[in-house]
């Protein structure tokens, strides 16, 4: 480690300790069914936003927590496996899981790592840095991870406690908590999204742009990306430099959409208070954003037009697919384009009961579509399929009373979006999501101990000071 780094994270200790205040423990442990206390959050996702959830916890002085994450360590989250750009899309001086900690900022890790010139001269900051530098963050504030832990299943439990179903490389076990929260990112409600018309093509034929693409393979192949966001580009340039022979990107649009609305929303107030409005504007506002999709920066879409063999089909939506003997045959109004290999970026789908630690509950859970019915001209049956979240970022009952324990499930990913605009999918949000998550989380757990708070009032009896009466003749004048 170098020298400079070695000095940052002693200023990090400093600057957490003095703003430290108070420190007072404020959570006895609550007994388990095994036995052991139960956590009080269990935090399933320990990339960039359960790492900032477990930080905003802590500094709350909730510190019996454990973070779950499926992936091996240095591996959680896109940068490593989907993320297919060469940089973050975020601007290099957003601050996100530092929590608006200094010394905890990627710019002062990226200083300390690579000098201050560095910084200077860098335009976007590249993933594999950002990777680094969340492994980084979660060690240096001592957040207890438990890799390669899967959760399989979420049920209630005896003492008013939830469990959870953990699959791990040496066995099974079940951890028990008051509170879990899902930091599960990008799929965390549902899975990606395969076009239907596409759907029964050979299995070997079509991925999503999540998935594991072997992009060598696809050398001398004619390659068909559905979809125009930043990500279908992002894998159709992945596939140009594999050496693809054709790749072709059909966008369903009459013209591609080049507005970033993240860009546009990404101010104090409107990250802070959207879920302060009401149901009607809540959905006017994201229901816009979404269905704008989001935009790509220039560097993206040069990085597949330097191509020849690149072409962009505007206002081609996929209307039939056919496999012939000479490839797959995709129809679309403009015409025929034909492909040995099709990639889906076209999203995500909430479909609950594709969770497996959802599938108890999932058919209980609410949905926009539950709550608010918008105009006829607002409407949208995908966004209508979103978790309706309470204010603390929690399940909602569809049937109230049917699996009341679900309000102690709290979700904190892509499908938090219709409720709470960008929070748990985005970087530029966590400065306010967290905090605001965190409130709900300790809010919840002080509420429900709110007898034993009282009672512990009552009995506080630590003076501050010792008062001395010197002693007095009765009979003395006064």
């Amino acid at each position: 480690m170098s020298d400079a780094l070695t000095k940052l994270e002693a200023d990090v200790r400093a600057d957490l300790s003095r703003i430290a205040h108070p420190g007072a423990a404020w959570l006895p442990p609550k007994p388990g069914p095994d036995g052991k206390p139960a956590l009080d959050v269990l935090i399933v996702g320990a990339g960039q936003s359960g790492i900032a959830i477990g930080f905003g916890l802590m500094r709350s002085r909730v510190s019996n927590i454990l973070l779950l994450d499926k992936a091996e360590e240095g591996m959680e989250g896109p940068w490593l496996t989907y993320a297919r750009m060469p940089t973050l899309r975020s601007p290099k001086d957003c601050t996100g899981p530092d929590l608006d900690i200094p010394s905890l900022t990627y710019q002062s890790w990226h200083e300390a790592r690579f000098g201050r010139e560095s910084w200077q001269t860098l335009d976007l900051i590249p993933r594999g840095h950002w990777a680094d530098y969340l492994l980084w963050l979660r060690r240096t504030i001592g957040l207890p991870v438990r890799n390669e832990s899967e959760l399989l299943e979420i049920a209630p439990a005896d003492n008013g406690l939830l469990a959870a179903h953990v699959k791990r490389a040496d066995g099974a076990e079940t951890l028990y908590a008051r509170k879990i929260v899902l930091a599960t990112g990008q799929e965390g409600m549902g899975s990606w999204m395969i076009p239907e018309p596409l759907r029964d093509l050979p299995a070997g034929s079509v991925a999503t742009v999540a998935d594991d693409i072997d992009f060598e393979n696809l050398r001398g192949k004619r390659v068909a990306v559905i979809g125009a966001g930043a990500s279908a580009f992002d894998n159709a340039a992945t596939a140009l430099e594999a050496g693809a022979s054709d790749v072709h990107l059909l966008c369903r649009r009459a013209q591609i959409q080049l507005i970033q609305p993240y860009r546009w929303l990404t101010f104090r107030g409107f990250l802070r208070h959207l879920s302060d409005l009401d149901d009607a504007w809540r959905w006017r506002f994201m229901r816009t954003i979404l269905e704008m999709r989001e935009g790509f920066p220039q560097a993206t879409y040069d990085r597949c037009a330097r191509h020849a063999n690149f072409t962009l089909h505007e206002a081609a939506p996929v209307e039939a697919v056919r496999q012939t003997d000479g490839g797959i045959e995709l129809q679309t109004p403009r015409g025929l384009v034909t492909a040995d290999f099709v990639i889906c970026g076209t999203g995500i789908d909430m479909n609950f009961a594709e969770r497996g630690e959802l599938r108890r509950f999932a058919s209980n859970i609410a949905t926009w579509a539950d709550r608010y019915q918008p105009p006829e001209d607002e409407r949208n049956a995908r966004l209508g399929r979103f978790p309706y979240l309470a204010d603390d970022y929690a399940f909602t009952e569809r049937a109230p009373g049917e699996t009341p324990w679900i309000s102690e499930i709290h979700l904190f990913a892509i499908a938090s979006t219709m409720s709470f605009g960008p929070s748990g999918s985005s970087i530029n949000a966590m400065t306010t999501a967290v905090p605001k998550l965190v409130h709900g989380l300790t809010r919840g757990l002080f509420r429900a101990d709110v007898a034993r708070h009282w009672a512990s009032l009552g009995a506080y009896d630590v003076p501050q000071a010792v008062v001395t009466r010197p002693a007095r003749d009765l009979g003395e004048s006064r």
